[in-house]
């Protein structure tokens, strides 16, 4: 079934209020997929690091998973055929992967290891619609300036480090520990905005 390229619309496979946001930014309609469970307990969607896995082929290999597993549902449920959009966010330190924190005192931990360093966002973008996927990668570098224990603590009881790659929002609070940005703003906050568009031209979208 062709893809209605003069009012775009597509599947979003995420929970993440922030890329409905930026996805009605560039006004691309959507409808969003509701998974029956969270990520991390659905085994079709297993966010585990392969053993010496590279940043780069870990955050891509999750975001297709989430757009194959995406499109699984729109059969399941026999929702309206258009390409399912999906991404993923990951932050490397020193070569090592940190995702989101398990609780907060796991978010005062990885916050304690950004205060003062240069950290990278890796944000991979996945479309997928009738057996063909695109994938874009956006690759930022964030510097934190150094944090006191207090900020730190403050910071983690508002409860915007919860469900965030590296623990921190740079769209929320955490913008004023942000010292350097060079690459996507975007795509840190978890949709690379340039290369989604760029992406959904290649499926014929006008935007």
């Amino acid at each position: 079934m062709p893809v209605d390229t003069q009012h775009p619309r597509l599947h979003l496979a995420s929970r993440s209020p922030r890329r409905r946001e930026l996805l009605a930014q560039i006004g691309v309609g959507f409808d969003t997929l509701l998974l029956r469970n969270s990520p991390r307990d659905d085994r079709a969607l297993d966010e585990t690091p392969l053993t010496g896995e590279d940043p780069v082929d870990y955050v891509e290999r999750i975001a297709r998973s989430k757009a194959e597993h995406g499109c699984r549902i729109v059969s399941w449920r026999r929702l309206l055929a258009q390409p399912v959009l999906a991404a993923d966010t990951t932050i490397e330190l020193a070569g090592e992967l940190i995702g989101k924190p398990r609780d907060a005192e796991d978010a005062r931990r990885i916050l304690q290891r950004l205060s003062g360093t240069t950290h990278r966002v890796l944000t991979a973008v996945a479309i997928a619609f009738d057996g063909e996927m695109e994938l874009a990668l956006s690759i930022s570098e964030v510097r934190f300036r150094p944090l006191d224990e207090g900020e730190i603590g403050r910071y983690v009881a508002s409860g915007e480090p919860m469900d965030k790659a590296g623990a921190y929002g740079i769209q929320g609070r955490a913008g004023m520990f942000i010292e350097h940005l060079s690459g996507s703003y975007s795509g840190v906050m978890g949709l690379p905005l340039c290369e989604t568009a760029q992406l959904l031209k290649r499926f014929g979208y006008l935007l």
